[in-house]
């Protein structure tokens, strides 16, 4: 199989190259979260003019300038008559794009420079151009109390969290593209902060620090957007516009390459010469925070909707509020800084960024406790171990980032005079500590799993008890729950999955967790048909047929497939084992105990099919008259459950099924007020075809029936059209639909192809009189056979004491014993003998005349009538 040869090489030259990536990602990162905290901790003393910014100076991106709050009495900023609310837009003739400790003229100064300040003055109408000269900085001396300290000392290490969550993630799950993802989120979230201070660090580490800030910062937005769009499955808001994702990509990228220099992140400069400075900083920061609620929305949708499956809405629910409550209200606060102009104060500031800090932990609480990606752990072998592995790794990654944040404050006070050989040092010291420790990680993980593992039950007793107790169970999941159960306890495979024989030549995965595409496998590819042929525990091949298939199975990461026979051996069954937790081969007695509870669990599969096929037989006759008395009930409310009031007219309707279930359909439906339709409509079928399709029928009719009072033609039509395309060649329906007007007693009507309904006149002169006989003849064809469909509307006039009589054939060709058909003649007498009665009586004696004249023989079809007549 040199396919497969070929996939096992480039898979295992991927592991050591994603884990070098990994490294040096994470080397890059750290570095850059140091010397972020390096630089807050250790303000270099620079030159100044005698004046503080207001608000912690914060540079306004908004209006790309920073205000004076204060201006120090004798020095250089008073002399040059800078004041108190002045805005600095400027320095040096260049405009302000970043905080005025980062400028050039700021970098590069020396005590006794001259300085240029454009600044924007209340009331002056143009900007006013100051002069100075540097001064050397005085380092702060502004007394703060012990909890602002405390908060600020906190604050400073900001991008621990996000670190050890990104990297902690990434390396347990190196292959998997969403951890990948997640790092590079949380390095954006790293990013976000200001690079305060850059004074501290060498001109070569903040070209650095800018550009990582730069790239990451600017890519925060679009990469939250992106994770949440895919992560754990496309969002539907991404499956509707899955091009969004990719637009915010680039316009990340088109704010990333203009930051690159200063380390923030903004529109190209032909924007903000087209549009404006101010409606350039509105724009970007309206496009980033439309993608951070994009993707809160994306992970909401994946939260709640049904379509999504259970298992990824899971997932989703469990981040949703941790990254609600983390990022929606700092993201808020951000907003009103942007386009209010808002300041908030130290403590609200504060108080965002601690919960913006609980984000990271919340998404590890997450990933550990409920599993949103899929990190291998034991969790049902022993809760300890879980702890303890996890916790070692996570302990690791603390003394690293303890050990690189004490030689760095070491360093630091050793090295004061020249800070650049101190970074240097601590980025040396960090790239050793993370590649000298990688080993460390690994020896002691084998060693707590060999701890473990030591204490486990034998796996001898294990898999012979399992045998065993493969005797006694009753179902398929019972059998695949009990392999599962025992061969994780004897042999700790980091995966397995458990295939039993489900119909059709398929093997459906009964328990595990396998993608949608390995829910079932055909028995008759190569590679099962060889594994079949074979009979034993077998470990995944190097050179035969059925690649393909291995391929298929890659996600399970397959080392051992076990086979479970049938009697003619025939494979019903497979147990897919994955690497062992300790690294170690499965050895030939565990493939010798594993074939011996394949054996056993071929025995109960074949009990249990048998067992299944014996109910199934016996179950048959009794399920199959309950789901006809279920349809017959159900078909029963579809009749009409109350009868609309009218003032002229009084009418009934009743159906008597020759089965359960039929075909013939009556109605009484209220157009509006004073508006009354008569239906009756009999499908050209019975038992459960015919009552189908007089389902269909009715849902067709009662969903359009209000367009009738306008255009009966059209409703008419319409139906038909749908009864068409949703019934067979063969099939079709005589309808009759009566508009009857309450006020006016005028019926129209429509016949299609129905029995003509009887309109018995009432005779004013005598009451002993038989009533004359209208018959409401067809106005179109059948409903149902033909696409290219018309109807004729007719019209009658009803008479107080006239009488409609609407019936299917279920009453005239009622028979006899001697074959004799009941026929309009009789249908006619007992009407007329029976004129005077209520409709309600009246059609109850309608009913009895039909069944005693067929009393003597089997019901054959319908009975169903309806009559109304109009009221004197």
């Amino acid at each position: 199989m040199p396919t497969l040869k070929i996939m096992r090489g480039r898979a295992s030259f991927r592991k050591p190259f994603l884990a070098t990536l990994a490294t040096l990602f994470a080397v890059v990162a750290i570095v850059y979260g140091s010397l972020w905290m390096y630089a807050v901790r250790h303000p270099v003393p620079g030159v100044e003019l005698g004046f503080n910014l207001a608000h912690d100076s914060h540079y306004d991106k908004r209006t790309h300038s920073q205000s004076v709050e204060d201006v120090v009495q004798g020095s250089p900023a008073e002399r040059a008559g800078l004041r108190v609310g002045d805005r600095i837009i400027g320095v040096n003739g260049r405009a302000l794009d970043t905080d005025i400790a980062s400028d050039e003229a700021y970098v590069r100064g020396r005590p006794g420079d001259p300085v240029e300040l454009t600044v924007e003055r209340a009331g002056e109408p143009k900007p006013l151009i100051l002069h100075g000269v540097f001064r050397a900085a005085e380092p702060a001396r502004t007394p703060e109390g012990l909890a602002k300290s405390s908060a600020r000392q906190v604050l400073r290490l900001f991008p621990i969290p996000f670190l050890l969550v990104a990297f902690a993630v990434l390396f347990l799950r190196l292959e998997e593209p969403n951890a990948w993802l997640l790092a590079l989120l949380f390095c954006a979230f790293v990013a976000a902060p200001n690079f305060l201070n850059p004074l501290a660090i060498s001109p070569a580490l903040r070209a650095f620090a800018f550009a990582f800030r730069a790239v990451f910062g600017g890519m925060l937005a679009p990469f939250f957007y992106l994770f949440f769009a895919v992560f754990p499955l496309p969002s539907l808001l991404d499956r509707r516009l899955p091009w969004l994702k990719w637009v915010g990509l680039l316009f990340g990228v088109c704010i990333v390459l203009p930051g690159l220099r200063t380390g923030d992140p903004s529109l190209p400069r032909v924007v903000a010469h087209l549009i404006g400075s101010r409606n350039a900083a509105f724009l970007n920061a309206g496009l980033n925070y439309d993608l951070l609620f994009l993707g809160i929305i994306s992970l909401a949708q994946n939260s709640f909707m049904a379509a999504v499956p259970p298992e990824a809405r899971r997932k989703s629910r469990v981040i949703l509020w941790g990254t609600v409550v983390g990022i929606l209200p700092i993201s808020l606060e951000k907003m009103a800084v942007d386009f209010a102009g808002y300041r908030p104060s130290f403590w609200l500031d504060t108080v965002l960024v601690l919960v913006v800090f609980l984000y990271p932990l919340s998404f590890a609480y997450a990933v550990v406790k409920h599993r949103v990606m899929e990190i291998p752990v034991l969790l049902r072998r022993s809760a300890r171990y879980v702890l303890v592995q996890r916790g070692f790794i996570v302990l690791m990654f603390l003394v690293a980032a303890f050990a690189i944040a004490l030689f760095t404050h070491v360093f630091s006070r050793f090295l004061r005079a020249d800070t650049n050989i101190g970074m240097a040092l601590s980025a040396v010291f960090g790239i050793v500590l993370v590649w000298t420790s990688a080993p460390l990680v690994k020896r002691g993980t084998m060693r707590i799993d060999r701890a473990f593992f030591r204490s486990a039950y034998d796996s001898r007793i294990i898999l012979h008890d399992l045998a065993e107790k493969t005797r006694t169970v009753g179902d398929r999941r019972q059998l695949a729950m009990l392999l599962e159960n025992h061969v994780n306890q004897a042999l700790h495979p980091k995966t397995l999955a458990c295939y039993l024989e489900s119909g059709n030549g398929r093997l459906a995965a009964i328990s595990g967790t396998q993608p949608a595409t390995l829910a079932t496998l055909a028995v008759s590819a190569p590679v099962f048909v060889e594994l079949a042929r074979r009979g034993k525990a077998w470990e995944v091949p190097s050179g035969s047929a059925g690649a393909e298939e291995l391929t298929a199975l890659q996600h399970l990461a397959p080392e051992c497939l076990v086979p479970i026979l049938g009697r003619e051996s025939n494979l019903i069954g497979m147990l897919v084992l994955g690497q062992r937790r300790s690294e170690e081969p499965y050895s030939g007695e565990d493939k010798h105990l594993l074939d011996s509870v394949a054996a056993h669990a071929g025995i109960a599969l074949e009990n249990i099919s048998l067992a299944e096929k014996m109910a199934e037989r016996m179950e048959a006759d009794r399920r199959t008259a309950q789901e006809m008395e279920i349809a017959r009930q159900v078909q029963a409310r579809l009749f009409p459950q109350k009868l609309p009031a009218m003032n002229s007219l009084e009418y009934t309707g009743a159906c008597i099924q020759a089965r359960k279930v039929g075909g013939d359909y009556y109605d009484f439906l209220e157009l509006r007020p004073g508006r009354l339709a008569l239906v009756l409509a009999d499908i050209a079928g019975k038992g459960v075809s015919g009552a189908l399709l007089m389902a269909n029928l009715q849902a067709n009719l009662r969903s359009q029936y209000a367009m009738a009072v306008d255009d009966l033609p059209r409703l008419l039509a319409s139906v038909n059209r749908l009864f068409y395309e949703n019934s067979g060649d063969a099939s079709y329906a005589t309808l009759f639909f009566g508009d009857y007007d309450d006020s006016s007693r005028k019926l129209r009507y429509a016949n299609c192809g129905h029995l003509p309904p009887l309109l018995l006149r009432a005779r004013a002169s005598s009451q002993d009189q038989a009533p004359d006989v209208e018959w409401l003849r067809s106005t179109c064809t059948v409903m149902g056979l033909f696409e290219d469909w018309h109807c004729e509307i007719a019209e009658v006039q009803l008479a107080p004491g006239d009488m409609l009589v609407l019936y299917t054939d279920g009453v005239t060709e009622a028979t006899n014993a001697d074959g004799e058909e009941f026929g309009e003649s009789h249908l006619l007498a007992t009407l007329g003998s029976n004129f005077r009665l209520p409709v309600g009586p009246l059609l109850q004696a309608v009913v009895e005349a039909v069944q005693q004249f067929s009393s003597g023989s089997e019901q054959q079809d319908d009975i169903t009538l309806v009559i109304a007549r109009s009221l004197a």
